[in-house]
């Protein structure tokens, strides 16, 4: 009897899959809410149906000891071999009120000698470990035994000027947080840390292309504006919404509303994402104009050689076939992590 082959996929386009350095949350779980490694899964599952294959757990301001749960649930689900999950990214709490966000303003504060040991102690076992800060709430000293100890830092929630954002690029930051979104802006006489950012050649930025964060019209300009060889890419920084059909969560015992295809504070702030990566990818080629293959690389590359994580966002010999099945609009497919499909449409 002859051997039946199964049938190969059929899909438009096979591209990279996706890398987001920035989720919050998903499928009704928000990280900061569920800091174990069974809420991780979750939003890691929540995830794939926007095309990401690989992504860093995002916790935004919050107390020492929910930190420090983030961290061990970060730890204990990269010890069990959890897919999807290339590190930890703390958004905070070393920020600058005066760009908070909505980040809750009683939990920012300057960082402590506890706050970079704590740190420095879970690099190790924190895959890869994205640290956001203000210049203002940590020194260059600080900033540079974070990048001595293994530790990415990134520029963000900052009212900095353009000098002091290279005096922490000096020091070793090497990365800006949602370009554009609560930072010093870009003046004629006041550049700010969006300017330094642009200028700055081996920095690169993260962008929310949903439309609300940051117009069309700013994108392209910073997207033409920025020196390379650090790249713009794309981020959700999405929030437990995500792949669900909540209309509400909650943040730090604040209700985020859901409605119009954004999420806000009961003042209008912005209050994270409510898309995906693939959401963005559209918007980009769509709506900016940008061309396909680049817009793929702001989804994939260029977030995966921002924090340096080898062999994703790429189907080059030895990368870890990581990959989606698009449709010629767009839609997903299929999604495979490391050679095994894990969702389909």
């Amino acid at each position: 009897m002859a051997e039946v082959i199964p049938a190969l996929p059929v899909a438009d386009l096979l591209v990279p899959g996706f890398v987001d350095l920035q989720v919050n949350g998903g499928g009704g779980v928000q990280f900061n809410d569920a800091p174990d490694a069974a809420g991780l899964a979750r939003i890691v599952e929540a995830h794939r149906a926007g095309g990401t294959t690989c992504l860093l757990a995002t916790l935004i301001t919050d107390t020492p000891e929910i930190t420090e749960a983030a961290i061990a649930a970060m730890a204990e689900a990269l010890a069990a071999g959890q897919e999807g999950l290339a590190g930890l990214h703390l958004e905070g709490p070393h920020l600058d009120p005066r760009r908070k966000g909505t980040h809750a303003p009683e939990l920012i504060r300057p960082m402590e000698t506890a706050d970079l040991d704590r740190i420095l102690a879970a690099a190790p076992v924190c895959g890869h470990l994205l640290v956001t800060l203000a210049p203002e709430s940590a020194t260059a000293g600080q900033i540079a035994a974070l990048v001595a100890g293994g530790v990415q830092v990134s520029l963000g929630h900052s009212d900095c000027t353009a000098e002091e954002a290279q005096a922490a690029f000096a020091a070793g930051a090497s990365m800006v947080t949602h370009l554009f979104n609560a930072m010093s802006q870009l003046g004629h006489r006041a550049p700010g840390l969006v300017g330094a950012a642009l200028e700055a050649g081996p920095v690169h930025a993260g962008l929310i292309a949903d439309g609300y964060h940051v117009s069309d019209l700013a994108m392209q300009v910073a997207l033409r504006a920025k020196a390379g060889p650090g790249r713009i890419f794309l981020v959700s920084d999405a929030m437990a919404a995500t792949g669900s059909d909540l209309t509400e969560i909650q943040l730090n015992g604040r209700t985020i509303h859901r409605a119009g295809g954004r999420l806000t504070l009961a003042d209008g702030t912005l209050a994270g994402a409510d898309i995906t990566m693939l959401d963005a990818l559209r918007h980009c080629h769509r709506q900016l104009g940008l061309p396909l293959d680049e817009a793929l690389r702001m989804a994939g590359l260029y977030p995966a050689e921002a924090a340096g994580l080898a062999g994703k966002g790429h189907l080059q010999p030895g990368a870890a076939a990581d990959f989606l099945l698009l449709d010629a609009e767009l839609q997903l497919e299929s999604l495979w992590v490391s050679g095994t499909e894990r969702w389909v449409a």
